[in-house]
């Protein structure tokens, strides 16, 4: 190989100095370093509001649920109840006696009309 292909290989290559690094990431070289503490300072009071903010958002939504159970909870001692007081009733009824209540739940239901006096 003589001279003149070697610089022909040379010149063929791309150069990488004139190559633009457009995605670079991370910190940037010459950044001051009080912007930074400023900066710092002000990300920390920013990431302190959000964590008030999600502890509040937390805290609301745990009460929401909390009421939701609550809710629930009622409502299944009432269904409870109520089964509870159809079991007794369908006793009586098999031993041939009328439960008390049981007239007035036929006539609200619309099974035994109500008579007017």
């Amino acid at each position: 190989m003589d001279c003149e292909d070697m610089q022909m290989i040379i010149s063929e290559e791309p150069n990488l100095s004139e190559r633009k690094e457009g995605g670079k990431r991370g910190r940037k070289p010459g950044r001051k370093a009080s912007n930074e503490k400023v900066d710092i300072k002000a990300k920390l009071e920013r990431s302190r509001q959000s964590a008030r903010e999600c502890r509040a958002r937390k805290k609301l939504r745990y009460q929401y649920l909390e009421e939701l159970v609550a809710d629930r909870e009622k409502a299944v001692l009432a269904l409870r109840a109520e089964l509870e007081r159809f079991k007794q009733w369908s006793c009586e009824l098999s031993e041939g006696r009328i439960p008390n209540g049981f007239h007035q739940l036929l006539e609200e239901s619309g099974i035994l009309k109500q008579e007017i006096a």
